[in-house]
């Protein structure tokens, strides 16, 4: 009786042991891949700005077409990856190209916005003002977003390198995720200067 008693507890350790690694690992999924959907939000409504930012631009910048495209062009790239990723942000490989995609966005609105401090009148217009202010906004909370969505994947990477989760993480099909960092961190130091 006794030894029926061991084997029964023995065999549901063996079983509420791996049930709650596996449900513990799906939280944690399900945390980084909220994080990257609050990065999605943001991200829309930053390629949902641009579009009105450049119409705005145009009247004013009429000679430099090639940067007004260029943004246009890196906004449109960017977008095509963004939603690549929204479908499977647990894919490291389209974290990582969305993060270019962005930091060549970035660069181009940097150039975009270096040019147009020289026109005094573009910089005077309300709506470029105002739109300059949400693209602002904006901007800190994509930065908000990602920073969270980072430490979502920092404990989802970290849980799952952990002893005894290492054993069943690759068995559940639990692969580790990647953070969303700009490929070179002097770029994303360097923030597109929107003060007009």
């Amino acid at each position: 009786m006794t030894f029926t008693i061991i084997l029964l507890v023995i065999l549901a350790i063996l079983i509420i042991w791996p049930v709650s690694i596996y449900n513990k690992l799906v939280a944690l999924r399900n945390r980084f891949k909220n994080g990257f959907s609050q990065i999605d939000v943001q991200l829309k409504r930053r390629y949902d700005l641009i579009p009105n930012l450049i119409e705005t631009a145009k009247a004013y910048m009429k000679h430099e077409r090639e940067t007004l495209e260029a943004v246009i062009t890196a906004r449109n790239q960017a977008q095509q990856v963004e939603k690549s990723v929204a479908d499977n942000p647990a894919d490291p490989a389209a974290i990582q190209k969305l993060a270019g995609s962005e930091q060549a966005l970035s660069g181009a609105l940097g150039k975009f916005f270096a040019l147009s401090e020289s026109y005094p009148d573009l910089k005077a217009n309300q709506n470029m003002m105002q739109l300059t202010e949400e693209l602002t906004s904006t901007e800190n909370k994509i930065s908000f977003a990602r920073q969270a969505f980072n430490d979502a994947v920092m404990n989802y990477n970290t849980a799952r390198e952990k002893f005894p989760n290492v054993l069943f993480a690759n068995i559940f099909g639990f692969s580790a995720a990647s953070q969303f960092q700009l490929e070179s961190p002097d770029v994303e130091r360097q923030a597109p200067k929107v003060s007009f």
